[in-house]
């Protein structure tokens, strides 16, 4: 009897595996079709133009919100029943980054209109109809994910799988066309530097897509061409989040929800004044060097050296920073006798595994350094400063990277058991009085400071703290069958609660700062404040073409890593 009851849950859960994996192969090929179309573009391939690649695109995109107003009108439809929710996923300071990044992308849309009625008499219909198509799909996907980000789907699983991942790998194309793009304009912008710093010998062809006819209005198709460039960082990361969000409700399809309550974990300022001010001064010391770097380089092959010496010793003395401050955080965590949360978590665990995955494209990068370094013959002196930079990138990451995710993977601080045992009986009368702290204040010390009822227990007896203290001594004596109950060893958690709230302040103060520094690194090469690029020497010892090739593969997933570790920090300063 216990195995016929058991074989239809067994044997139900093949056709819902067998979804997954045909849904699975299903956005891999289509992310590979549409890479594929990519990279023809890119290269000008014969009979592949830009009008081919948008039109698949907006094929994809229109083929997802089909899909998304279906589930809408039907989730609206059974609003009243109650479904199991994945309190892990979808956080709101989440969605409010995703908003931020979609409003940009918006203002980029825009500008991507005003720049085709601009050209309209050369640019392909296709060209006007994508950004056009694209707003419609960012502002219904950013609603559907306040909605539904943490939806763990019951129904029509099989059909919404596949709509889930079309979604997924259709934002990860579009992330793919915003890095191409964005690269190929700082590709340019690149060769031409090359020159000021006399690497003549490097062929210099420039790979140009600009439109083989006039503008109309001059003044606004330089605004709308140049502030374009300036806009892809922000639409980037919009797809990369969107796309991940979407991964976790695909993965979350059909699952058992094993913790459906979580403690909420606001984020609050009080405590983290001193990470808060470090990390401010690295995030404006950084905006400065930025703003200098992109001046300067170029100008001339002096003021290139001085730019690119001048951003080395910058990012040297914060990564050092950042590297003291993660191993900090990771001795107070040896100190600490805390188990880890071992229960299933898809959106966790695709936090871990993106940290690392990502982390290797700027690895990959920095070892490429180093070789050209010992491998070079000739040194600029500007170049030396590269080879601690390179492996100070390498040490610090892996350091974050440790300490992110055993942050991630700790259980939540619970009530200390001496709390639990914690034992205060007033009788009077026959009557119970209560203590005016609750037992959690007391833990926390913070036991009403405002109204000054501070209780002291000491030595069996309770005294008070100014008036109130007399009130409650003269009130014990009135009483003749007053009784206080307590054990000396109910109040040894005094000092244990003491360290371990500075513990919580230190960490706390670490990942504020690490979560500005993250955000001031992800500045320089989201906005064409690229070394790798600049210095010249990889290309020489790699070649320019392999080398660039190397570049722009590994630099899109260098700047996502800075965005995602600082997404994942604020969720550590929020837990801790």
């Amino acid at each position: 009897m216990e195995q016929a009851a058991g074989c239809p849950a067994v044997g139900g859960s093949y056709p819902q595996k067998n979804a997954e994996i045909l849904s699975s192969q299903y956005g891999i090929n289509l992310f590979l079709a549409g890479l594929l179309l990519t990279f023809a573009w890119a290269v000008h391939a014969v009979g592949i133009s830009k009008s081919h690649l948008l039109s698949y695109l907006i094929t994809l995109m229109l083929i997802q919100l089909l899909w998304m107003l279906w589930y809408l009108c039907r989730s609206c439809t059974q609003r009243r029943l109650i479904r199991d929710k994945d309190t892990h996923a979808g956080a709101r300071w989440l969605k409010c980054g995703i908003t931020l990044f979609a409003v940009i992308t918006l203002i980029l849309d825009s500008f991507k209109i005003g720049y085709y009625i601009d050209f309209s008499n050369c640019l392909s219909p296709t060209e006007g109809i994508f950004p056009v198509t694209h707003a419609v799909h960012t502002i219904l996907q950013v609603y559907f994910l306040w909605c539904h980000a943490k939806d763990v789907i019951q129904s029509f699983k099989t059909l919404e799988r596949f709509g889930v991942i079309h979604s997924v790998f259709t934002n990860l194309l579009l992330w793919t066309n915003g890095v191409l793009t964005e690269s190929k304009h700082q590709l340019n912008e690149h060769k031409e530097r090359l020159i000021t710093l006399g690497f003549g010998n490097i062929t210099i062809v420039l790979d140009d897509h600009a439109p083989q006819c006039n503008c109309t209005t001059t003044t606004l198709c330089s605004i709308f061409s140049q502030g374009i460039y300036y806009l892809y960082p922000f639409n980037i990361e919009y797809h990369i989040l969107a796309s991940t969000m979407l991964y976790v409700l695909w993965k979350n399809i059909g699952r058992k929800v094993e913790h459906p309550q979580q403690n909420k974990t606001p984020f609050k300022f009080h405590g983290i004044t001193v990470g808060m001010i470090f990390g401010l001064i690295v995030l404006t010391s950084t905006i400065a060097i930025v703003v200098v770097y992109l001046i300067q380089i170029g100008g001339s092959k002096i003021k290139s050296e001085l730019a690119l010496t001048m951003f080395y010793l910058h990012a040297i003395f914060v990564l050092a920073l950042m590297c003291t401050a993660g191993i900090v955080a990771l001795l107070i965590y040896r100190l600490e006798d805390r188990s880890l949360d071992n229960s299933k978590n898809p959106a966790r665990k695709l936090d871990a595994e993106l940290l690392v995955g990502t982390a290797a494209g700027s690895w990959l990068l920095s070892w490429g350094s180093i070789l050209a370094i010992i491998c070079a013959q000739g040194h600029p002196k500007y170049t030396w400063y590269n080879l601690p930079y390179s492996v100070l990138v390498i040490i610090e990451k892996y350091i974050q990277n440790l300490f992110i995710i055993e942050s991630i993977h700790r259980e939540q601080e619970k009530v200390n058991d001496d709390i639990k045992t914690l034992r205060i009986v007033t009788i009077s009368r026959g009557n119970t009085l209560s203590l005016a702290p609750l037992y959690k204040e007391i833990y926390n010390g913070r036991a009403a400071h405002d109204s000054g009822d501070i209780p002291c227990l000491f030595k069996g007896s309770i005294c008070g703290r100014g008036n109130d203290g007399a009130g409650v001594a003269r009130e014990e004596t009135n009483q003749d069958n007053s009784l206080v109950m307590h054990s000396a060893s109910d109040f040894s958690f005094c000092s244990r609660n003491s360290v371990t709230n500075n513990k919580r302040r230190i960490l706390k103060n670490i990942a504020a700062f690490l979560f500005l520094c993250n955000l001031s690194l992800w500045i320089p090469p989201a906005f064409g404040c690229r070394p790798e690029y600049d210095n010249g020497l990889e290309e020489i010892v790699f070649g320019f073409e392999p080398w660039i090739i190397v570049v722009n593969l590994a630099m899109p997933f260098s700047i996502f890593y800075r965005m995602h570790s600082a997404a994942s920090l604020f969720e550590v300063n929020c837990k801790t």
